[in-house]
Formats: C-alpha cells, structure tokens, sequence
C-alpha cells in the first residue's frame, strides 16, 4: 500500500516542520521539490534519480551541510559549481546532495553550513567515504556570496 503521493511533483506537508511546501517549479526554481524550504528536511523517497521515488526507506532526511556539485569540466576551478544541500538519512544513513530551491530560507541554509563547522569529523569522514566534498571554514566567503549576492 502507497502511503505517498502518485503526483511526483505535488504540493506537501512537512514531516518535521509541519509547513505547506508548494511544489511549483515557478515558485522553488526546480523540477523535483525535495525538500522544505523552511527546516529544509527532506525525506528519503529517491533510489536511483532525482525524482524517481522508488525508495522504500521513506525516512526523514536532516540537512547536514553544503557542497559544490562536481562541474563536468576537469579543469574547473574547485570553487566553481552550484551550491548543493547535503542530507543524511536519520533511518538507514544514506547521504545526498540536493539543488538548493530559489525559495529555500538563507539564513536556515547559513546555520546548516555553521552547524556542520562544528561537529564536521564523523560528517566529513562520512562524506569522503561518499566522494562529497564537504564545505568549511575556508569557503565561509563562497557560501556568503551564493547565499545573499555579498559576503556578510
């Protein structure tokens, strides 16, 4: 038995915040919202792709940190790509990165990548683990500059 949506893309409730999450791409500025914009959790619906919602797991997925999507140009510069949302599955422990939607809280983005400074060893072991590379203290000035246009 479904206990989810058949609509990939609907609107939805927030299974930690409680908050209504509209799905328009108009709205979040991408195709698969995954996310709250609000606590920006997430829960663990996607196997193979972004939008697929295959998994069984559907546990709640806690945002942990911030990377830099991988750019497809070997010569790119390590700080070039977008700014992506880590998650870590609270059930089964799977991490993943994730687009950050246009309406997603900045300030709520800012206290995951300060969270994550602070008890960065198991998270940063785990994300090596998973090839990710974990953002910290010395692109406090990328991450200011994708979240607000300025450094703060």
């Amino acid at each position: 038995m479904r206990t989810y949506n058949n609509n990939i893309n609907a609107d939805f409730i927030c299974k930690h915040c409680g908050n209504y999450v509209s799905a328009l791409t108009a709205v979040s500025g991408v195709v698969n919202r995954n996310h709250c914009p609000y606590c920006l959790h997430s829960r663990h619906v996607d196997l193979f792709k972004a939008g697929d919602r295959l998994c069984a797991c559907k546990g709640l997925m806690a945002p942990v940190g911030l990377t830099l999507k991988q750019s497809r140009d070997k010569y790119a510069a390590e700080s070039q790509g977008e700014l992506m949302l880590i998650h870590h599955c609270t059930e089964c422990g799977v991490l993943s990165i994730n687009r950050i939607a246009a309406d997603d809280d900045p300030a709520r983005l800012m206290e995951v990548f300060e969270s994550c400074l602070k008890e960065k060893t198991r998270l940063q072991d785990l994300c090596k683990c998973e090839g990710i590379r974990l953002l910290n203290t010395d692109d406090l000035y990328l991450v200011e500059t994708r979240l607000y246009g300025i450094a703060v």
